[in-house]
C-alpha cells in the first residue's frame, strides 16, 4: 500500500504505499542483486543498496547505513508507533504501524535486508525454471509459534488467503497474475503465473509472502489477527494486546535463527506527535521510527539519544484526483508544479531532511539499473525551482485564471499540512483560487480506499514508499484501472509499457522500459513530485542495533536491538 499508508506518507494500497498516520502506498519497489543460496533468482533484479549520499545530498542531514552494534542482550525495550493497528492479520498489513510490528512476528518466503536487497527467507531457494513458473524450496524444521512444523501445505494456505476475494486482502493485486499455488513436495511450493511477472517474486519478501500455520489460523477463525497468537515463525511472538495502549511481543525460543537480543518488546500507541516526542525525550519509550519532522532539531539537541536517517525509498507528492475539472488541462498542472516552492517545503515541512525533486520515484529505487538508464530516467524531468512568470502565462493560456480547486489537508503531521498550504500559496500567486479542506487524521486514510471520500477534492498530499526496490512499483500505479490511479488516467501506450516492463525479468531491459514510463508520467504530471524523504529513527542511550532503512517494514529489525555500549 495498504490498505493505505498514510496519505501524505504511508499506509498502503496495492503496489507501493502511502503513509496514513504519520508520515504511504501499497501502500504498497526494488532492484536486487541476488546472492548466495538465492542462485535460482539470478534473473531477478536486485537492489545494490542505498547509493552513497542518498537522498541526503545537499541537505542538513546525512544518511547512516546502520546504528552501532549492541554490546549485549537486554531484558526489554519500548517503541513508539503513531497509531494502533486495526489488526495484525498479515493479509491486510499495508501500513507502517502493522508492518513495523508484524515484521518481527511473521516471516515471508523471501526476506528484505537492511541494505534493501532480497535474500532467502522461509524459502531456502527460489528458482524460475520457465518464465511463468516460480518454485520455492522451503527450509526444513521451521517451527510456528503454536508448536507445529512448517510444511508446503501451510505455504499454499497462507498465499491462498491473499488470493481469496472474501478476505479483501490488501496484497491481492500482487496475486492477480497468479493462476495456481500448489504443493509439489513436502517442502516445495510451485507458483504458476498467467504471464511473466518480474514483480511477483520481489513481493514475496514483503507481507504478501508471509507464511502462517494453517491450523493456527483456522483455529482463530474470524478473530485471527486481533486476539491470541498469530501462528507465525518470527523471532518474536504476540504475548498481549492492550487495546488502546500497547502491544507486547515476547522472544520465541523456538526460532530458527539467532535468538532476539531483547526478551520483550513493548509497542506503545502515541498518536499525538508532541506526546510521541516527549516520550522519546523522557525515556518513557526507548525509540521509534517515523519521527515527527517538527521534532528533528529538538531530538538532535536533547542529548537523550541519537536521531538517525536512512534510505527511505519515499517521495512526497501532490496526488491529482480529478482530471475532469481545471486540472484536466496539462497546462494548469504544469503551472502548479512551476509555482511550488519545493525547497521551502523541504525546510519547513520535512525539517530540512530531504531534497526537492522532479521525480516520482526515489533515486535509490534505480540503484540496480545501468548508469546510462538511470540518467535517461532523470534527464529532462520537470524543474524543481519556481518560475512564477512562466506559471502565470500557462494559467492565462489555459483560461484558468480564478479557477477554483480544493486540496485536502490534515493535522496528521506538518509534512501533510504544510504541503497543502504550499500548494494553496503557489496557486494564489499564479491566479488560481485554491481552497483547503481539513480532514480528521483517522479519516484521511479513506482518501486512498473510498472514492466517495475524494468527492469534491482535486488534490491531496501523498507520500509514497516503495515496498520493493524497483521503480515500477510506483509507476505501475498510473496504468488504466490501477488502485492508486485516483484520477482515472488512461493511456494505452503507457499500459503496454507497464505490461512489457512487468514481463521483463532482465533488470537492465526492464529498467530501460521503466525509464520511459518515468518520463511519461513526469511529463504529464499525473502526480506532482515534490521531495525525497529519508527514513528517520531515534534511539535513546539504552539501546542500539535498529536498522536505519525502510527495510524495517519487512525485516525482523527488533531482534537486532540490544544494549548500547
Amino acid at each position: 500500500m495498504t490498505m493505505p499508508p498514510r496519505p501524505g506518507t504511508g499506509g498502503r494500497p496495492p503496489r507501493g504505499r502511502s503513509r496514513s498516520g504519520t508520515g504511504v502506498c501499497r501502500p504498497r519497489g526494488r532492484f536486487t542483486a541476488v546472492t548466495g543460496a538465492l542462485t535460482g533468482l539470478a534473473v531477478l533484479a536486485a537492489c545494490a543498496g542505498p547509493p552513497t549520499g542518498g537522498a541526503g545530498s545537499g541537505g542538513s542531514f546525512a544518511l547512516s547505513a546502520g546504528t552501532p552494534r549492541p554490546a549485549g542482550a537486554i531484558d526489554s525495550f519500548s517503541w513508539a508507533v503513531y497509531a494502533e493497528p486495526p489488526t495484525l492479520d498479515y493479509t491486510v498489513a499495508f501500513d507502517y504501524p502493522q508492518n513495523t510490528i508484524l515484521s518481527n512476528v511473521c516471516e515471508s518466503l523471501m526476506r528484505w535486508t537492511p541494505g534493501l536487497t532480497v535474500e532467502p527467507g522461509l524459502a531456502r531457494k527460489a528458482s524460475n525454471p520457465d518464465p511463468t513458473t516460480w518454485v520455492y524450496d522451503l527450509r526444513a524444521g521451521v517451527r510456528f509459534h503454536d508448536g507445529r512444523t512448517m510444511t508446503a501445505d501451510d505455504v499454499v494456505f497462507s498465499l491462498g488467503r491473499q488470493r481469496d476475494p472474501d478476505n479483501a486482502a490488501a496484497w491481492a493485486q500482487m496475486f492477480q497474475n497468479v493462476t495456481s499455488v500448489t504443493r509439489t513436495g513436502p517442502l516445495q511450493v510451485t507458483v504458476k503465473l498467467k504471464r511473466p511477472d518480474s514483480q511477483f517474486p520481489q513481493y514475496m519478501a514483503t507481507a504478501a509472502g508471509v507464511v502462517a500455520s494453517r491450523a493456527g489460523v483456522e483455529k482463530a477463525g474470524r478473530e485471527y489477527g486481533t486476539t491470541g497468537g498469530l501462528a507465525c515463525t518470527g523471532p518474536y511472538q504476540l504475548r498481549a494486546w492492550h487495546k488502546g495502549r500497547s502491544i507486547e511481543l515476547a522472544r520465541f525460543d523456538g526460532y530458527r535463527g539467532a535468538p532476539a537480543k531483547a526478551a520483550e518488546v513493548v509497542f506503545r500507541f502515541l498518536t499525538d506527535p508532541s506526546a510521541r516526542t516527549n516520550a522519546l525525550l523522557s525515556g518513557e519509550v526507548d525509540g521509534g521510527y517515523l519521527i515527527p519532522t517538527e521534532s528533528y532539531a529538538r531530538l538532535r539537541e536533547s542529548g537523550a539519544g541519537t536521531l538517525y536517517f536512512g534510505e527511505g525509498l519515499s517521495t512526497v507528492n501532490v496526488s491529482i484526483t480529478d482530471l475532469d475539472g481545471p486540472l484536466g488541462d496539462l497546462r494548469v498542472r504544469r503551472a502548479l508544479s512551476l509555482a511550488l516552492d519545493r525547497t521551502g517545503f523541504v525546510k519547513a515541512g520535512l525539517g530540512n531532511a530531504g531534497r526537492a525533486t522532479g521525480s516520482l520515484t526515489a533515486r535509490a529505487a534505480w540503484a540496480g539499473a545501468p548508469e546510462r538508464t538511470r540518467n535517461a530516467a532523470f534527464d529532462g524531468l520537470p524543474p524543481t525551482e519556481p518560475d512564477l512568470t512562466k506559471a502565470r502565462k500557462l494559467i492565462e493560456e489555459a483560461g484558468a485564471t480564478g479557477a477554483k480547486l480544493t486540496v485536502a489537508t490534515s493535522s496528521i503531521g506538518q509534512d501533510v499540512s504544510l504541503l497543502a498550504t504550499a500548494v494553496q500559496a503557489a496557486g494564489t500567486q499564479i491566479g488560481l483560487d485554491i481552497r483547503l479542506k481539513s480532514i480528521a487524521p483517522n479519516a484521511f486514510t479513506a482518501l486512498f480506499t473510498d472514492p466517495g471520500a475524494r468527492e469534491g477534492i482535486d488534490m491531496f498530499p501523498l507520500t509514497y514508499y516503495h515496498s520493493i526496490t524497483d521503480p515500477l512499483d510506483l509507476l505501475a500505479n498510473f496504468k488504466t484501472g490501477a488502485y492508486l490511479n485516483f484520477a482515472g488516467y488512461s493511456d494505452k501506450s503507457y499500459d503496454r509499457g507497464v505490461e512489457q516492463a512487468t514481463a521483463a525479468y532482465h533488470p537492465g531491459r526492464r529498467a530501460g522500459i521503466v525509464a520511459k514510463l518515468q518520463r511519461h508520467a513526469a511529463d504529464r504530471l499525473l502526480w506532482i513530485p515534490v521531495a525525497e524523504w529519508p527514513t528517520s529513527v531515534f534511539l535513546n542511550k539504552r539501546i542500539t542495533g535498529a536498522p536505519t532503512t525502510i527495510a524495517y517494514l519487512y525485516h525482523p529489525w527488533a531482534a537486532d536491538v540490544g544494549a548500547a555500549p
